[in-house]
């Protein structure tokens, strides 16, 4: 069917009484929203209805939607997973998304082999394997495994390893984690398997939580080899007992029995939402993480924490037998069945009313509310940077709202391949991509108010040619503000050429001092000086000094492309096409000098003697 031909009302009488899930396209033919529904009939329409009360921004989706399509389920739980499929690949702009879609390092210990190895691992798969985490620092994954190396010295690596392979007959070469101490050889047969299974049973110790263990051994090592005056041997082990310590402060004892779960609470803002998660192992907090959620300020907290559960956990590598959460979510039985099919076993979300557990629950909150209280700070800070120092500008100047600002500056070194910059500001906040520049074409010699006269010219005549047309353009939107980098002489210069294009836009000029730091404003005639310790004075020095940077750089780029060219010049018998082909052959004039005959010859155009010509006259 030709969407443009798409009748929402005939289609909606079309949509089945059944479970399924519902996809939103704008006329762009974009996936806007995507949804589930038990009777797909009842909630696509419900959309469409004016008696339906609606959020905000399900009102704004609706308004974008130009057809919809739909997928016919066997049960809820389907729709469920493949809702959150279609999201996860989709990226919906209405739905309420997880922002981090991270994964977590687990250790790794493969118990079913004859000699067990470590290994850092993102996925836990059932391979008889004993897994421990996840961590959410990689760092701290690494320390650990470097840790029991040293200490116990078993092996990381992926040799197969079994007992029948350790006769005389069948040795391998030792590896390098053997001569570094951090490997006993059982591939050599250096060790025999009962000697090395109590390795690893002290290694699975200590990822239980049992470090008083190692500790000891260690620290009875240390006293030997100082004994025996081997202070170097002596200051190793000092070295790992300190690891030992460390690892060991950032388990936090929570003493819930050995289980493990999930800890999750959620903190809401005006505009941010988020979601602090603790991550408990055998007992200890192993790691904590916090995590976005995207256009969920209007949703409701039990539709938030339910689209957190089945995006988070769709794709994580476990989920643990309880997950402790603040209420209960939308369609928690639901949730509840993924995730026990997930996991083969009974998946449980609790909603902890008093004892540890409630305790544990409270201190998640507190981090979660702790992290938004920051970022709502950060966010007034940034505001006050960005939208609040361009509001202060203009409340400076008696001017309404200023949303662009467009700055611009002249750059030459007598005159040589003078250029313009044109850099733009929106609600505060640099727009690179709208940055343009202009290689000055009428003007000879240094002259700044020519050359500025000729940038704006060519800025404002190309955006009035765009809008004539009513086609977008990269000058077809005008600025609320221009800045000049300089006082009175370039504001002129700006405000002449404005006026003979019949143009009203507010200019002023950014005045320096002697030392050639910002000193105030020009606008209408006057100097206006801005407290130097304002945000509006901080951003208009940001402006400035991007405006002649963006220049600088155009410039420099110039020059090294002449210098380039002229010296290429000089080259007998290498010809304007020749060099042109040099020129883009090779990036700069360091590797032309650098090149070989033969990556010369391979240049377009080039003979064997073109290439000689070049190589003689750097190598000659």
């Amino acid at each position: 069917m030709d969407k443009r031909d798409f009748d929402i009302e005939e289609e909606l009488n079309k949509l089945p009484k059944k479970p399924g899930v519902y996809l939103m396209h704008d006329k762009d033919d974009e996936i806007i929203y995507v949804g589930k529904a038990v009777v797909l009939r009842n909630r696509v329409r419900s959309y469409f209805r004016q008696s339906t009360k609606k959020s905000v921004k399900i009102e704004q989706m609706v308004k974008h939607i130009a057809w919809f399509e739909y997928v016919v389920t066997d049960s809820e739980l389907e729709a469920l997973v493949l809702e959150n499929n279609l999201i996860k690949e989709n990226q919906p702009k209405y739905n309420t998304m997880l922002k981090d879609d991270k994964t977590y390092p687990f250790i790794k210990v493969t118990v079913a082999d004859d000699f067990p190895r470590i290994q850092i691992c993102r996925k836990v798969i059932k391979d008889g394997s004993r897994y421990f985490g996840p961590y959410t620092s990689s760092e701290a994954v690494r320390e650990i495994t470097d840790l029991l190396r040293k200490a116990y010295k078993v092996r990381g690596c992926r040799m197969s390893i079994s007992a029948l392979e350790q006769s005389p007959g069948s040795k391998k070469k030792k590896c390098l984690y053997y001569h570094m101490d951090q490997c006993t050889a059982p591939c050599d047969g250096l060790i025999g398997k009962e000697e090395y299974a109590s390795s690893i049973e002290k290694v699975l110790a200590f990822l239980s939580g049992d470090h008083a263990e190692l500790v000891s051994e260690l620290t009875g090592k240390m006293k030997a080899m100082s004994s025996a005056m081997d202070y170097e041997r002596a200051g190793e082990y000092r070295d790992l007992i300190e690891s030992v310590r460390k690892i060991s402060e950032k388990q936090k004892i929570t003493d819930l029995h050995g289980d493990n779960r999930d800890v999750i609470a959620l903190a809401r803002g005006d505009e941010s939402v988020i979601i602090q998660m603790f991550f408990v192992r055998d007992g200890k907090i192993v790691g904590r993480e916090h995590f976005y959620m995207q256009h969920a300020a209007e949703e409701e907290s039990a539709d938030i924490l339910s689209a957190f559960l089945m995006q988070y956990y769709m794709g994580a590598a476990h989920i643990p037998k309880e997950i402790l959460i603040p209420f209960e979510p939308s369609g928690a039985g639901l949730i509840e069945e993924w995730m026990s099919r997930q996991n083969d076993s009974r998946v449980t979300l609790t909603v902890p009313q008093k004892g540890r557990k409630e305790k544990l629950l409270s201190m998640a909150a507190q981090n979660a509310k702790i992290k938004l209280d920051q970022d709502v700070e950060k966010l007034k800070r940034n505001r006050e940077r960005t939208i609040g120092a361009a509001e202060e500008i203009a409340r400076i100047l008696g001017l309404g709202d200023v949303h662009r600002m467009e700055a611009y500056d002249i750059s030459n070194i007598s005159g040589y391949e003078s250029v313009g910059s044109m850099v733009v500001f929106e609600d505060g906040k640099p727009r690179p991509n709208e940055y343009r520049k202009f290689k000055i074409r009428s003007v000879e010699g240094p002259n700044d108010y020519a050359s500025m006269e000729e940038v704006l010219t060519r800025r404002f005549e190309h955006g009035i040619t765009e809008r004539s047309e009513g086609l977008p353009g990269k000058f077809s939107v005008f600025p609320d503000l221009i800045l000049m980098d300089g006082g009175k002489g370039q504001v002129s210069v700006c405000e002449e050429v404005l006026g003979r294009l019949g143009l009203d836009i507010p200019v002023c000029g950014m005045v320096k001092d002697d030392n050639h730091r910002t000193d105030g404003l020009y606008f209408e005639g006057k100097k206006m000086p801005i407290s130097r310790s304002s945000e509006a004075f901080h951003l208009i020095t940001r402006i400035q000094d991007e405006a002649h940077r963006f220049a600088i750089t155009f410039h420099r780029k110039l020059r090294s492309k002449e210098q380039v060219h002229s010296i290429l010049d000089d080259i007998p018998n290498i010809g304007p096409k020749r060099r042109k082909a040099l020129m883009k052959e090779f990036a700069s004039l360091e590797d032309i000098r650098n090149a070989t005959l033969e990556q010369l010859s391979r240049t377009e155009g080039f003979n064997a003697a073109a290439a000689n010509a070049v190589y003689d006259f750097f190598h000659g």
